[in-house]
């Protein structure tokens, strides 16, 4: 029996069933109430934010003139949006792939711009951008569709929530919300038979764009996923001799499992998925995991208790070899491919700052990639919104 994906679509099925009926499971339940700003960063921490900057405090004040000498806080940025987006393996063809990603970036830089500064000009640009691709975009295409609505999706709902409940002014908001609802849900809300870091990337969407729609059933449908998910991308030695099993996929037999982890047979706590892939993919994997605890926890049904050991473990386990620790023969063969990027910032915050855990190897790691920036995909200015951020 093909149980994980059993699991599955009794989780995901159970709980839309229930918020039909307006009753929410504790653990995989929307608020009774949304919380906004809520979508990665709350009103406290933006204030906590604002306050360091202006107060000229470190890493803060770094990491924000980076923000605003990057290309995604110029005023004069045209918006280059497209009725179809077509996104083929390695962006190839790239039609309107890295123009919609990086609006979307944009327009989270501009709102962040915005709520720091006060300067209405950096909210009128980032609602210019929101604008012109609701007003345009229809659909994603080629085999890169779902990630690519995955990367955008997990982006605007940052962007829109910060604009509508700090500014005075959103006259297209419903038009924005129509487009979330209409382009982005309905792709990403399926989740993606691969796991990885893409089934990951489209829960992170999934939960950002219901938070905003205040969508309580597709929120409990995207944590639901979510939470077998991760157990299939981070591995624990309380997970037993070998991995969960990925959620609506084919992989069912321990032979397969190992050549879903490339080709990894032994495990121990923090190796992910994609470890034997690459640091990069890996990242992306671990940055969604992050994202997504974060907005739950802002939602007030914190996963971080739930997820941190996988976290912490992932977070050291992978940073240890980016401080320069040899890589063991039991590793991936004793070679793995470095690169983890700008992704600890989040999930580091949460474990040792607000928990308390001790993460020595992902300390060193952040504080040595200070300020870290863009990946240009999804991960945008996290050493400004959550470095030492207690709110």
């Amino acid at each position: 029996m093909r149980r994980r994906r059993v699991l599955l679509a009794a989780a995901t099925a159970v709980a839309a069933a229930l918020a039909s009926f307006g009753v929410h499971v504790a653990a995989e339940a929307a608020p009774a109430t949304f919380t906004h700003p809520g979508v990665l960063v709350s009103r406290p921490q933006l204030d906590f934010v604002k306050a360091k900057v202006q107060a000229g405090e470190q890493p803060w004040l770094g990491a924000y003139n980076q923000m605003m000498a990057s290309r995604y806080a110029s005023l004069s940025r045209v918006p280059a949006p497209r009725a179809t987006v077509e996104c083929g393996p390695t962006s190839n063809p790239n039609l309107g792939c890295t123009d919609e990603r990086e609006d979307a970036i944009a327009a989270y830089t501009d709102a962040l711009a915005w709520y720091i500064t006060g300067n209405a000009a950096y909210a009128s640009k980032s609602i210019a951008l929101m604008d012109a691709w609701s007003a345009t975009i229809r659909e994603h295409t080629n085999s890169n569709a779902h990630l690519q609505t995955g990367w955008a999706g997990s982006v605007w709902p940052r962007a829109a929530e910060i604009i509508k409940y700090t500014y005075s002014s959103w006259p297209n908001q419903s038009r924005f919300a129509t487009m979330l609802r209409t382009v982005y849900l309905p792709v990403v809300i399926a989740g993606d038979s691969r796991t990885g870091n893409w089934d990951l990337t489209l829960a992170e969407a999934s939960i950002g764009i219901a938070v905003f729609l205040e969508d309580r059933t597709s929120y409990d449908r995207a944590v639901a996923r979510f939470r077998l998910a991760a157990p299939a991308f981070l591995y624990v030695t309380a997970d037993g001799v070998r991995p969960e099993y990925p959620p609506a996929s084919s992989v069912d037999t321990p032979a397969e499992l190992v050549g879903f982890w490339h080709n990894q047979s032994t495990w121990t706590d923090g190796h992910a998925q994609e470890t034997c892939r690459d640091f990069v993919h890996t990242g992306y994997g671990i940055s969604a995991i992050s994202h997504i605890a974060e907005t739950t926890r802002i939602q007030g049904g914190d996963l971080y208790p739930e997820l941190q050991d996988r976290l912490r473990h992932a977070l050291g386990f992978h940073t240890r070899f980016e401080n320069g620790t040899a890589v063991p023969g039991g590793v991936c063969g004793g070679s793995v491919t470095l690169g983890l990027g700008p992704v600890t910032e989040v999930g580091f915050n949460a474990l040792h700052n607000r928990m308390g855990i001790g993460m020595a190897n992902t300390q060193t790691y952040t504080e040595r990639k200070r300020p870290q920036g863009s990946n240009n995909l999804f991960i945008a200015w996290e050493t400004l919104t959550h470095a030492n951020n207690p709110a």
